[in-house]
């Protein structure tokens, strides 16, 4: 995680309100209107006390008391429309951030999300995109609010007496801005690990359901629970420190209201029976400052909240900047297939260790090649460096004589039907499961793909058929039955490259034969990569190949 300070994260968060900018300032401007409204209750309120002791004021009992009641009477109006805007800009705000961060995710995916916590990410997702909803509808326009307001209420206690001013600038620094630096240099750590342990906790959680089966065959139960119940107890205990600095904040700054009052009271009595200022004046600007902290009171006890937030900031900005391995490339003229080659490729992935070391291959079209090796031996790898999640760190990887790192991502994706060793399955119908190969895919085309993966007699037996829901992860089905799901897409994708990593591991020998003579059978005029450990897979392949230690034989 990058360290950032608090100033340059709410800055790279303030930048996303560029688009809503007129909400932003009518938010303002709604809500200093609306603070001023609310003091001057207090103040006619004053100036009709003054007025009904007969001291010479410029206004009379029945005028203040009218012009308070029409204050009362409005002041809802605008601190609605100032929460609506701040609400407005906040949840349309967070749509975007939450369409940047699947953007940034389809960026990285696959090869920097790997290594990734998969509940670490349900979290950010989740949980620190809704809290920046405290940053964009309780903090921005709060701040510009209370410091238009607060230049207002000093201007205007200052028209009374330049000292009675002075010292309202001086309480609304001490409780507006001090209290709010101190606070968030306090816990600046806090919200962080407060964040980070929630991801951790997240993720633990996720990790313990989805290996509930093997907790509970190897009595594991009391173990997992008990690191759940600490990393709980740790998270609690964070969250804890940061609610009784909060409580601290807010006794502290309670204090130093009590305190200015007190001193407005001393200061402009003084003043009074000097004969510098009027009764009138002292009243005036003793209710004028007790009324005057509602804006800053509320930067105030934004401390140690903002903490947390920046926290989930910082997580979700090294989301969006993180650079992805591979960059998509558009623009460049199409290319169709015709063959691939290989040549003096080498890769590694973050260590020195080599994966592939000077590897030549050529694949020609229209031919069925397998690769076989040890696990370990760059097989697997090899695929996704022709599907362009890595790139080569050296030699080069050519479709039809054009590199494919100067082929047009969407085009390669088009050219290329890539089978991994574990076929995933949304929490969807099967059909609709399949159509992530083909979206525009008729009935009649997604059975078809099926009877080629001999799936689809399998599909008709189900109480729904194609409309089956395959539950998460595609937990109803056997491992067999959505491998084949997964050779139906390849099918329905119907790419001239076929790249099969272990296309039959999870099948018996009868379904293996009968995919195998489907793929020598409908894979007339492709050109079909077969990865497999099994010989009796291997057998319908012209070329076999044999990969030992990042090399090719």
């Amino acid at each position: 995680m990058k360290k950032r300070s608090d100033f340059k994260i709410a800055f790279k968060l303030l930048f996303l309100v560029k688009p809503l900018l007129f909400f932003m300032l009518l938010a303002v401007i709604l809500g200093i209107a609306g603070h001023l409204i609310a003091s001057f209750i207090t103040i006619m309120g004053g100036y009709a006390i003054a007025a009904l002791l007969q001291f010479p004021v410029f206004i009379s009992v029945t005028t203040a008391l009218l012009l308070a009641g029409f204050f009362a009477g409005i002041r809802g109006f605008f601190r609605y429309g100032e929460q609506l805007c701040n609400h407005y800009i906040a949840f349309k705000l967070l749509t975007l951030i939450r369409e940047q961060v699947f953007k940034a995710l389809r960026r990285l995916c696959p090869a920097k999300l790997e290594g990734k916590d998969k509940g670490n990410l349900i979290s950010l997702i989740t949980a620190d995109v809704e809290l920046l909803e405290v940053f964009y509808a309780h903090t921005i326009s709060p701040v510009l609010i209370a410091l238009g307001y607060s230049l207002f209420i000093c201007f205007f206690i200052s028209s009374i007496h330049f000292s009675l001013g002075l010292l309202t600038v001086m309480a609304h620094l001490f409780i507006g801005v001090l209290i709010p630096l101190w606070v968030a240099s306090s816990t600046k750590n806090e919200g962080r690990a407060y964040r980070t342990a929630a991801g951790q906790l997240s993720a633990y959680v996720l990790e313990s359901l989805r290996g509930l089966s093997e907790t509970i065959q190897y009595h594991n139960s009391a173990e997992r629970l008990k690191e759940m119940d600490r990393q709980g107890a740790l998270l609690s205990s964070q969250e804890k420190r940061m609610k009784q600095l909060s409580g601290r904040t807010l006794s502290v700054s309670s204090l130093l209201i009590l305190i200015s009052d007190f001193a407005m009271l001393l200061l402009a009595s003084q003043l009074y029976l000097s004969g510098t200022i009027g009764f009138d004046g002292l009243l005036i600007a003793f209710l004028a400052l007790s009324s005057s902290f509602g804006p800053v009171i509320s930067l105030a006890n934004l401390g140690s909240g903002l903490q947390n937030t920046f926290a989930a900031g910082n997580r979700i900005l090294d989301l969006l900047e993180e650079a992805p391995e591979t960059n998509e490339i558009a623009g460049q003229p199409a290319v169709s297939f015709s063959e691939v080659k290989i040549e003096a490729a080498s890769f590694s992935y973050y260590t020195d260790t080599a994966i592939l070391n000077s590897v030549d291959l050529e694949l020609p079209p229209n031919k069925v090649i397998g690769i076989t090796g040890k696990s370990g031996s760059g097989k697997s790898t090899l695929l996704r460096l022709l599907m362009r999640f890595w790139e080569v760190d050296s030699g080069s990887v050519k479709i039809s004589n054009t590199n494919i790192n100067t082929i047009n991502t969407s085009n390669l994706r088009d050219l290329e039907g890539f089978m991994t060793q574990e076929t995933h399955l949304f929490q969807e119908t099967i059909a609709n499961n399949l159509r992530i190969a083909k979206q525009d895919a008729t009935p009649s085309e997604i059975e078809a793909a099926c009877k080629k993966a001999s799936i689809h007699d399998f599909i008709l037996s189900l109480p729904q058929g194609y409309q089956t829901p395959v539950g998460e992860l595609g937990e109803t089905l056997s491992g067999g039955e959505r491998q084949r799901l997964g050779l139906a897409r390849i099918f329905l994708h119907d790419a001239p490259l076929f790249l099969l990593d272990e296309p039959t591991s999870n099948l018996d020998s009868l379904n293996e034969a009968i995919i195998l003579q489907s793929l020598k059978k409908e894979g007339a005029g492709k050109t079909i990569v077969l990865v497999s450990h099994r010989q009796s897979t291997l057998k319908i392949a012209e070329t076999i190949f044999s990969m030992e230690n990042g090399r090719m034989s």
